[in-house]
């Protein structure tokens, strides 16, 4: 299949109102390893655009050039829903303005919705194993009605992932190192991608939470795992999100390097046919239940003492909290403490913060009792 544009109108919830959602195709239809690239989902955060948008013409390239292996599925700006969200000078591309939900949260808990059509079709070939769990999720989403905007989006989106590979979603932080999110049986499977970004940490969750989409196919395969003993069911979908360090970073000389390290990444897969060379070695993975989001306890102006990357020990000051109210309004500072040893991922532009603020994350080594069994995002 060449390179293609394709486009299609999401019917709106409201009379006159339609949006367009635009997406590529490159690489051949039949080609046995399909890919699903998509960016901002969180419409507010536009490095993985960037990084697309200087990935495209590398995959136009070696698609005339007959190089590419893998069907390619391009999403560089996979929510124009959130695009739209404005409020007052402000884009709110994080959640959808009229429920409050979060884009990336709550997306299918797919095996119990797909299980009863899967009962006694296993056997044990895992490549048929897969193919009839693609299958099922593929008929229940085609089942499915999209009775508003965001449904009939997530549908059309998940639709392409279910025939994946390999699945990347790419996001940023608010100010931020580079890092990965995925599940830990993908690991170390995925090391190879991680040393193509040059991420500060992989992070790694069977379950964060939150339904985000990197966690909807992995989970799938799992839970068919676990719910068919006997039967072998393999990791249907290599399937991560890519946090590109922040909001504020998206420059051309930093999409350039980002698309190289994915252009990389999948000629070093075979998928494309070209030389590569060695990646720098990132850190191996740790659970995500290492790290702390430090939250603040009250209102205040923060001063922060650390930078990204900068290693802390526990009880560590990380930041001061102005107070902005009572008897010491505007002259006390409150230190606000490190939970944890390790090295700070990210921290908040923001630096009026509300009590109860996630403003930093510290990645450790160790899970902490506070982050295990329970929501590990910041939403």
């Amino acid at each position: 299949m060449p390179f293609e544009l394709h486009h299609t109108a999401l019917r709106g919830d409201t009379p006159g109102h339609t949006t367009e959602l635009y997406w590529y195709t490159a690489g051949p239809a039949d080609a046995p390893t399909r890919v699903h690239l998509q960016a901002a989902l969180h419409a507010d955060e536009q490095p993985g655009t960037m990084a697309l948008h200087h990935l495209l013409p590398r995959l136009r390239d070696a698609d005339a050039a007959g190089q590419l292996n893998a069907h390619f599925t391009i999403f560089p700006s996979v929510n124009p829903l959130g695009l739209a969200n404005r409020s007052l000078r402000h884009h709110i591309g994080r959640y959808d303005v009229e429920t409050g939900i979060n884009y990336n949260r709550r997306w299918p808990d797919l095996y119990p919705l797909v299980a009863d059509r899967l009962a006694g079709k296993l056997g044990q070939d895992p490549a048929a194993n897969i193919a009839l769990l693609r299958q099922a999720v593929l008929d229940w989403i085609d089942e499915q009605q999209g009775a508003t905007a965001i449904q009939q989006l997530r549908l059309l989106v998940l639709r392409s992932a279910a025939t994946a590979d390999i699945i990347l979603d790419l996001h940023c932080d608010d100010e931020s190192l580079m890092h990965i999110f995925t599940s830990p049986e993908l690991m170390p499977g995925l090391q190879d991608l991680a040393d193509w970004m040059g991420v500060a940490a992989t992070l790694t969750a069977e379950d964060s939470g939150g339904g985000s989409f990197d966690e909807v196919l992995p989970s799938f395969y799992r839970k068919a795992r676990l719910a068919n003993p006997g039967y072998p069911v393999p990791n249907g979908a290599e399937a991560a999100t890519l946090e590109y360090r922040g909001r504020a970073d998206s420059f051309d000389n930093l999409g350039e390097l980002d698309a190289g390290g994915l252009f990389n990444f999948f000629a070093g897969r075979g998928l494309i046919a070209a030389d590569t060379p060695t990646p720098t070695p990132s850190p191996a993975p740790v659970p995500f239940e290492a790290t702390e989001v430090l939250r603040v306890a009250a209102p205040g102006l923060l001063a922060y003492r650390v930078q990204l990357g900068e290693h802390v020990t526990k009880g560590q000051p990380v930041a001061d909290l102005i107070a902005m109210d009572g008897p010491q309004a505007f002259l006390a500072r409150t230190p606000v403490l490190a939970g944890t040893d390790g090295f700070v991922l990210s921290r908040v532009t923001a630096k009026f913060v509300k009590r109860g603020t996630g403003i930093a994350k510290i990645v450790g080594t160790k899970p902490l009792p506070s982050r295990t069994g329970g929501y590990l995002l910041e939403d």
